[in-house]
């Protein structure tokens, strides 16, 4: 079975548009097949993204850590002004986030990285709705190794469903962070990271 974080050169090409408005600002994306939520703006990423705008309304430097078509990335910089760069091990994500970006009219950059693998800076903020399906060795390591990409003072935000083990999740996550969990809606939980 493909997933979105596997890159098939063999997979056809279906681009669709999905809209999303954010206050009095609309956006239009392109998707596709062979990519995270494909058909729909999925809710724990729209849910993190809105919990996220709520906070914080000042320019960060922030990393979309697996950003799929660029929905977050995209969002944030254009409503925050913020720093935004993107990443994904999903070529044909990293194509179409290139798409969305121009399409946006933001400034954000955007890269081919397994996790952390082609990154070289430090951010504000790390924003992720991590890949569930990865298993949860490979999901702990993109959450506890955000760490050495975060600034001092930086925080990294995530989402994560309830009965996909958030709070197993978290009480391992409590070894290296201070949790917060921000909100809860219809089984997903958004938390914000410090240092402890």
């Amino acid at each position: 079975m493909e997933h979105y974080f596997t890159n098939n050169e063999e997979l056809k090409s279906e681009i669709r548009k999905i809209e999303y408005s954010y206050k009095s600002t609309s956006f239009l994306f392109y998707s596709d097949l062979g990519v995270f939520s494909k058909d729909r703006i999925d809710y724990g990423s729209k849910f993190l993204l809105e919990c996220y705008l709520e906070e914080k309304e000042s320019a960060k430097k922030v990393l979309d850590m697996g950003c799929g078509y660029g929905f977050i990335g995209i969002v944030i910089s254009k409503i925050t002004g913020s720093n935004v760069t993107c990443v994904d091990v999903n070529k044909r994500a990293v194509h179409l986030t290139e798409m969305n970006i121009k399409n946006s009219c933001v400034n954000v950059k955007v890269f081919v990285s397994d996790a952390y693998e082609n990154i070289k800076e430090k951010y504000d903020v790390i924003i992720t709705n991590p890949p569930i399906r990865v298993g949860k060795v490979k999901l702990l390591d993109i959450l506890i190794k955000a760490r050495e990409y975060l600034n001092k003072d930086g925080e990294m935000w995530f989402v994560i469903r309830k009965d996909q083990g958030a709070k197993s999740v978290v009480k391992e996550l409590e070894k290296y962070y201070m949790i917060e969990n921000i909100d809860k809606s219809k089984g997903f939980y958004v938390y914000k990271a410090n240092f402890n």
